[in-house]
């Protein structure tokens, strides 16, 4: 097959931000002197951390390799524990296919696999090291037993098909929040792409997208904005009973990406008493950075590859191979990736990477926008996510530093990591309740 000098990870990266602050000296004595740092551990181990965006992949949720060992993946426990990152949101995420009954069937099967490898990894694989969590008391008393909290949020409504039982099963199955579409036009809802080509599908959500933002409500499921459309929220807002999350989306004032959040938006977040959590994410951080640094990283892989004769696949490429070539070809990239990464920390004049402090610009963008209790913080680890000084759980630690650099407090960095998420998970449950008397 011929080489082709795409890559998938960078086909996102073609839109221009507004915002390219540097980060803080790294030896400016002020900002790391021993007893800030000292002073930011304390906040950290203190104060609950979450994560509420970390894809899966259930081949790592087997008997032989497992989140027990120091996978490659950016989350494992041992990861967690190096970075003292308390609660992971584990993702039952299917990408958009065809609106067929077949396409639904193939869904369904996908979101159940995927709820079945996080319960066998809390219940079988090491029910003694993380324990999965339903609300807010559940990850409290499990943190202060020690042990690492696994949540489950469910991405894009597709494998709902058209059965809104299904809701009510993934909700049983520990779902507590679930966005209605992903990167293309669900049954549900429309997705954040259409802005793309301007062809839209419901303008908003569905009939039955409706329908099922008020069983979420019935259940005390959290409604998650991100990826669907800026009118399926509106229409999110006029029918929600309950507050809005988004669960890993940025702030476009800083970075004009469909995925983040504008003003307005942020506004309706606020007004339903929601939280944003700002995402981790290279390309919705600041994509003339993370594009500059991507093409600079393309050309360093083209050349390793080209040494080990294999060829370098673009996205449309990918596509047509069929399941097993795609998993091998998954296999090679694994292998290729370390050997890129390593070359590339002996290249003096690299351009800069997206950043902790670009992550935190936006935090304090969100949080000067809307108030403190309304943002949070996600990774998108191992789903496109991770950043300089936040490339994996192991280095969580770093965005609390940042934020005490910037000045935030331990009850303020106690609300972005873990408060605000978790009173919205109240104030959900809570609206369900009312609604079930």
């Amino acid at each position: 097959m011929n080489k082709t000098m795409l890559s998938l990870s960078l086909l996102a990266l073609f839109m221009s931000c507004k915002n390219d602050k540097k980060p803080m000296t790294e030896n400016d004595p002020k900002q790391d002197s021993i007893a800030l740092i000292e002073r930011a551990r304390g906040i950290h181990e203190r104060v609950i951390t979450l994560d509420t965006h970390c894809d899966i992949d259930v081949e790592n949720f087997t008997d032989a390799v497992n989140y027990t060992q120091d996978l490659g993946s950016q989350v494992t426990l041992p990861k967690m524990n190096a970075g003292g990152l308390d609660v992971a949101w584990f993702i039952a995420y299917t990408g958009q296919e065809e609106l067929t009954d077949a396409g639904f069937k193939k869904a369904y099967q996908e979101a159940m696999n995927k709820f079945t490898a996080i319960h066998k990894l809390v219940e079988k694989i090491a029910p003694d090291q993380i324990e999965l969590a339903l609300t807010s008391d559940d990850v409290r008393r499990i943190v202060k037993s020690g042990k690492k909290v696994a949540m489950i949020g469910i991405e894009n409504g597709y494998p709902v098909g058209k059965d809104i039982s299904n809701v009510e099963k993934f909700y049983n199955l520990g779902g507590r929040y679930m966005s209605l579409a992903h990167n293309g036009h669900s049954q549900l809802s429309d997705s954040n792409t259409g802005e793309g080509d301007s062809i839209w599908l419901h303008n908003g959500l569905s009939e039955l997208g409706k329908k099922v933002i008020k069983e979420m409500n019935r259940l005390g499921m959290m409604v998650d904005v991100s990826h669907p459309s800026k009118e399926a929220m509106r229409d999110m807002m006029e029918i929600s009973e309950a507050p809005l999350i988004a669960s890993h989306s940025s702030a476009r004032a800083l970075c004009d990406h469909s995925r983040n959040l504008d003003d307005e938006q942020l506004e309706w977040i606020k007004k339903s008493g929601g939280v944003a959590q700002a995402v981790a994410f290279p390309a919705y951080l600041n994509t003339e950075k993370s594009k500059k640094y991507g093409d600079f990283k393309k050309e360093v892989t083209l050349t390793v590859m080209d040494s080990m004769n294999v060829a370098f696949l673009d996205w449309n490429d990918r596509q047509k191979l069929n399941e097993t070539e795609r998993k091998a070809y998954s296999d090679v990239i694994k292998k290729v990736s370390p050997i890129v990464d390593a070359k590339l920390k002996t290249i003096k004049d690299a351009p800069g990477q997206v950043n902790v402090a670009d992550f935190v610009d936006h935090i304090d963008y969100m949080v000067n926008k809307i108030g403190i209790d309304h943002v949070g913080i996600s990774s998108d680890f191992d789903g496109g996510g991770g950043i300089e000084g936040w490339n994996d759980a192991s280095e969580t630690f770093n965005v609390t530093l940042e934020l005490v650099k910037r000045g935030y407090t331990e009850e303020q960095i106690g609300k972005l990591w873990s408060g605000n998420l978790l009173r919205v998970l109240d104030n959900v449950q809570e609206v369900a309740k009312k609604m079930a008397s």
